[in-house]
């Protein structure tokens, strides 16, 4: 998929990722971890999960929402950008700082997070898309490979709140 195609489609879901965002952290986690997704082809369960994340050139703290899935006691999420031959800038951000602050529901974690290679990478690959079927198709339309991310929890937080977030990225 082209960067111009992805640009259409982040426009259109745009606004949906913005409510869905505020929802989840007006909430304090109470809302937004499991949504109903079934109009882009997800389970009407699929389950979210924020990420804080510094940008790595403006410096400022952003808070993404995101598909996961729980395998082995690590957090999946994958940087599909929605198919687009680019990676996401979240994943861009994430890979220059070895930790990471997540958020499940009402409960939110410091740790660690890595890549899984090999085997390993196809085993959660496998299990990724049969939590949300619809990154099968993202990885189709690019021909760039979608990186998966292991999120480990290491320490328990606060929940995250707006105010966390000095810049708003919708991609």
């Amino acid at each position: 998929m082209s960067d111009e195609t992805a640009a259409a489609i982040s426009a259109v879901r745009r606004d949906w990722i913005t409510e869905h965002r505020d929802m989840y952290l007006g909430s304090g986690g109470a809302q937004g971890h499991i949504m109903d997704i079934t109009p882009v082809g997800g389970r009407r369960f699929a389950t979210h999960c924020l990420v804080k994340y510094t940008g790595r050139k403006s410096g400022k703290v952003f808070i993404t929402p995101l598909c996961y899935a729980d395998i082995g006691g690590e957090v999946a999420i994958c940087g599909s950008k929605g198919g687009a031959d680019t990676h996401p800038q979240w994943y861009l951000n994430l890979i220059d700082n070895p930790e990471v602050e997540f958020q499940i529901a009402t409960q939110a974690f410091k740790g660690n997070w890595r890549e899984p290679e090999g085997a390993e990478r196809q085993k959660v690959w496998d299990f990724f898309i049969d939590c949300h079927p619809f990154y099968a198709a993202y990885q189709t339309s690019t021909e760039r490979v979608l990186p998966l991310v292991l999120m480990k929890p290491d320490t328990e937080i606060p929940v995250f709140r707006a105010e966390d977030a000095t810049g708003i990225r919708t991609t």
